[in-house]
């Protein structure tokens, strides 16, 4: 199986690259969302438009994203288990746990924001917007340069 994974890899790795700038995507995209939710009246019109946007981003693009991302990862580690050892992918996962761990604090926002609910403000949304992208950035750069 790991020779089968090693002859594919650069596929497995062009595929990963794919499920990551689509999980990013989502990841800066639902935040935006989130803003202009804040703006809505509450009850209105926008405010339900809002509600299924964030909906079907959420489990249409992010989660699936982010599931084939872990998938992907996982195939690649499995087939090149060396990654590990490398000090560049001991800054790299950490930034994709956090990734992650933002993923699924979203995922808790977007359901209070279905519920009627306004957490936190629009400035806080704001900030949000940019440390997965930042986060990201650290990945990137990690996985492409290796300058370590």
């Amino acid at each position: 199986m790991q020779e089968f994974l090693l002859s594919a890899y650069p596929w497995i790795k062009a595929l990963h690259i794919a499920a990551v700038i689509a999980w990013m995507a989502g990841m800066m995209y639902l935040p935006r969302l989130f803003i202009y939710h804040h703006q809505a009246e509450k009850g209105g019109e926008a405010e339900r438009f809002f509600v299924l946007m964030e909906r079907r981003l959420l489990k249409g693009i992010i989660n699936p994203a982010m599931i084939a991302v872990w998938l992907l990862a996982g195939l690649m580690l499995y087939a090149n288990p060396g990654i590990m050892a490398a000090g560049w992918f001991h800054v790299k996962f950490p930034m994709v746990l956090g990734i992650s761990a933002i993923h699924g604090w979203y995922s808790r926002a977007r359901r209070e924001f279905e519920r009627g609910e306004r957490p936190r403000s629009e400035r806080f949304w704001r900030i949000m917007n940019e440390i997965p992208f930042l986060m990201m950035l650290i990945a990137v750069f990690m996985a492409v340069a290796k300058p370590f």
